[in-house]
């Protein structure tokens, strides 16, 4: 597909990076010389230097002949004006990102005037995966399918854990036959595990299960896994708010510590219940004396990624409970993966994937609405997409058969199935039936380009 995307800051490389890589035609439209060279000079894109709202610079950057304009610029306003004169120049499907709270409570009416294909606010999406890794303490990372019913959590197997020197087909009897470990990672190795993989102590793994037995689970692991009940958080901005905002609906207690008093009267009045504290974050007596030691999870928030490492690596050592550390500009993931500052969220990545689904899921032609979800795992290494088995045209060759019978690509796994509500952990006589949704993983997805079922299969299924 030929895609324009508008804004060349850190989502923007982002989708060109990943997007390029999937094969499609990339234009970046920025008005910064030096962005644009940089961008044409490291991805395989084409770059126009020039203005997002200009109609010129539009048609110089091909709009007429477009499928995509994706607007990710600073300001929601020029990204909302760029899509509206791409709607007018050319017949493409628009995204734009708007970040203002005012603009996003009427995202449905704008979205509906302006003939938007999708709108996404970055903060309640990166909101969204900080409180789901604060649900579930002990994993690294967490996604959800399935409405929420179906996890697959990323955990790390401890000492002297009942995994350790196990097979994965002894699983079942060992541990729960209502889960499924669909990734291994040993080193710099990932791994799409089989039958007949020995599990180690130290390795890190990716395990799809229902919600609801997600705590019991990790107990039989050996990790002991208590429920989060207060949060300090670092860095009152939008993202802040938001995932204060839930943590409070989840009757969480939540302390927020903001360096600007204006910002800190605002969170006041809108976050009653709330304690907002006036300060520097980075401040190790501030943090002692509002007690980070007893608190249940810790999430640096700041809008500097050094401050908030500086911070994460203090609270690591002063509190023994779940720390979160965002990350916006450091692109140096392998250092920071080595770095004591808990889990780490990218929020460039996490806005970028939102985004890459509609546009896979667009791409797929014969089933352009397959693919309900899409996550990017391992720092991209990975990835788990939720697609659904629709009836549309010719059946396809697997419905119905045993998964054993079918031939399946080595790089792929079928993490569950979800039929009528009810989550199926797949075995060799269970089959995929038309309303089922899917949850497969991946460990190529950047070359393969997976955007439907047939695409999981080797030729001939």
């Amino acid at each position: 597909m030929k895609i324009i995307i508008v804004g060349g800051g850190k989502v923007g490389l982002t989708l060109c990076e990943q997007l390029g890589a999937e094969g499609h035609s990339i234009t970046l439209l920025d008005s910064d010389p030096a962005v644009v060279e940089q961008a044409v000079n490291t991805f395989d894109i084409q770059g126009v230097i020039g203005n997002g709202t200009s109609y010129k610079a539009q048609i110089e950057a091909g709009i007429s002949s477009a499928d995509v304009l994706i607007a990710v610029t600073d300001s929601d306003e020029t990204s909302l004006l760029s899509c509206l004169i791409a709607k007018k120049a050319g017949n493409c499907k628009t995204i734009a990102r708007v970040r203002d709270p005012e603009y996003y409570s009427e995202i449905r009416f704008i979205q509906e005037e302006l003939g938007l294909a999708m709108a996404i606010n970055p903060d309640i999406t990166v909101a969204n995966e900080i409180e789901r890794l604060i649900q579930i303490p002990s994993a690294l990372e967490v996604d959800t399918f399935a409405r929420g019913r179906t996890t697959i959590i990323r955990i790390q197997i401890p000492d002297n854990s009942p995994l350790d020197n196990t097979a994965i087909h002894e699983l079942h009897s060992k541990i729960s036959d209502k889960m499924l470990i669909c990734i291994v990672e040993r080193g710099d190795e990932i791994i799409i595990p089989k039958g007949t993989t020995i599990l180690h102590k130290g390795d890190y793994i990716s395990v799809v299960l229902p919600l609801y037995e997600t705590m019991p689970i990790l107990k039989k692991i050996g990790i002991e896994a208590k429920p989060v009940k207060s949060t300090m958080i670092a860095g009152g901005g939008k993202i802040g708010y938001y995932l204060a905002e839930k943590l409070i609906k989840a009757k969480q207690q939540v302390k927020i510590i903001e360096r600007d008093p204006a910002r800190c009267q605002e969170l006041s009045v809108s976050l009653p219940k709330a304690m907002i504290l006036c300060g520097d974050a980075s401040d190790e007596e501030l943090l002692e004396e509002e007690g980070i030691s007893e608190v249940d999870a810790f999430v640096s928030l700041t809008n500097f990624d050094e401050g908030n490492v500086l911070t994460s690596l203090y609270a690591n050592e002063a509190s023994k409970g779940k720390i979160i550390t965002k990350i916006s500009k450091i692109s140096f993931e392998k250092i920071l993966a080595n770095l004591p500052i808990g889990t780490t969220v990218f929020s460039k990545y996490i806005t970028a994937e939102k985004i890459i689904r509609y546009v896979r899921a667009m791409s797929n032609s014969e089933h352009p609405d397959e693919i309900l979800t899409l996550y990017k795992m391992i720092g991209g290494k990975a990835e788990a997409l939720e697609l659904q088995v629709k009836k549309s045209g010719a059946s396809p060759s697997f419905v119905g058969v045993p998964i054993m019978n079918l031939k399946m690509r080595d790089d792929v796994i079928i993490g569950c199935i979800t039929r009528k509500g009810k989550m199926i952990i797949p075995k060799g006589n269970d089959t995929l039936e038309y309303g089922d949704t899917v949850v497969i993983v991946t460990t190529a997805a950047q070359t393969n380009k997976i955007a439907s079922l047939t695409d999981i299969f080797e030729k001939g299924h």
